[in-house]
């Protein structure tokens, strides 16, 4: 890696070894292709099938331009670096690197709360669901997602940036991350990001607690039911929502709680993987492989592309 310049930081990736960290790159750019594949063709896919206009494929589409620029943020760049061997990065790109960082994932876990809603009133109240779920709902919730998101951006941003930084400026991570920035903190001038991770965690706890009463009352409807096809079609909606909430929350939860070390490990890199990569890339297969409406959608649109064609 290139010498750090007094300008920004140092961000050591994961090995020290010039081929190892190509090797994790190419790991890394395998990952954002599935990625950006999966999230465009969601993305494109209910934004072009009529069928597909309701409010959940509405939530969906907007949770899945999340995921593109919660994995664009940081694995290009990281990328970059490693093809390039230079881990240097600006002082503002960093502050950038972070504030998009957090807005995408506060807005994630705030989406994810948002779908959950949808589906407790789609599965407890489906005579009043277009009343409630009307358009005007859809947006604001939306709205309301970024704004949260926005806000929770600019409080983690400006907390971590406004303490003193003794050097050497060096990230043992493969971008910005906030916990290994406060290690470079030359006092307790941290204690403010501290106040304010609290203050995100108690939300994030409520929306966890928001979901998982929701979808006890979403499983108490449903095997109420009196057919089995009805209860198949309730759980084919609600199942992948579940999946990818368990996926982001437990992931998260992994980073947050681990011990960060200045030697990145194994685990490390696992952790890592997991909290920054894996979620973007599943989420759009755990809808599209769950999801007839999505797989019927597809099939669709790319029968009237290689008809276009041919």
């Amino acid at each position: 890696m290139a010498n750090l310049t007094m300008s920004g930081f140092l961000l050591t990736g994961f090995s020290a070894q010039p081929e190892l960290e190509i090797l994790y790159a190419l790991l890394f750019l395998v990952f954002y292709l599935l990625a950006l594949t999966g999230n465009i063709l969601i993305i494109t896919t209910t934004s072009m099938d009529e069928s597909l206009n309701s409010p959940m494929y509405f939530f969906l589409k907007h949770l899945s331009f999340l995921d593109l620029c919660y994995i664009s943020v940081t694995v290009p760049k990281f990328i970059y670096n490693s093809i390039m061997q230079n881990g240097n990065i600006s002082l503002w790109e960093c502050i950038l690197q972070c504030f998009i960082f957090v807005v995408c994932a506060s807005a994630e876990l705030f989406m994810l709360t948002v779908m959950s809603y949808d589906r407790y009133v789609a599965i407890c109240f489906p005579l009043r669901y277009e009343i409630i779920m009307n358009v005007r709902t859809c947006v604001h919730g939306v709205i309301g997602v970024w704004f949260s998101g926005a806000i929770s951006g600019v409080m983690h941003t400006v907390a971590t940036f406004s303490i003193h930084f003794c050097g050497p400026w060096i990230i043992h991570q493969f971008f910005c991350d906030i916990p290994q920035i406060l290690k470079l903190s030359c006092s307790n001038d941290y204690i403010s990001e501290l106040g304010v991770s609290v203050f995100m965690s108690i939300v994030g706890l409520v929306c966890f607690i928001f979901i998982g009463l929701s979808y006890v009352h979403i499983f108490s409807s449903v095997l109420r039911m009196p057919t089995s096809e009805g209860r198949a079609k309730a759980f084919s909606t609600c199942l992948p929502h579940l999946a990818v909430v368990i996926l982001f929350i437990s992931t998260g939860t992994f980073e947050f709680l681990k011990p960060h070390s200045d030697t990145p490990t194994a685990l490390d890199i696992l952790f890592t993987i997991l909290y920054t990569v894996v979620p973007p890339t599943v989420n759009p297969m755990i809808y599209s492989l769950r999801n007839k409406a999505i797989k019927t959608a597809l099939r669709k649109l790319f029968k009237s592309r290689i008809a276009y064609l041919f």
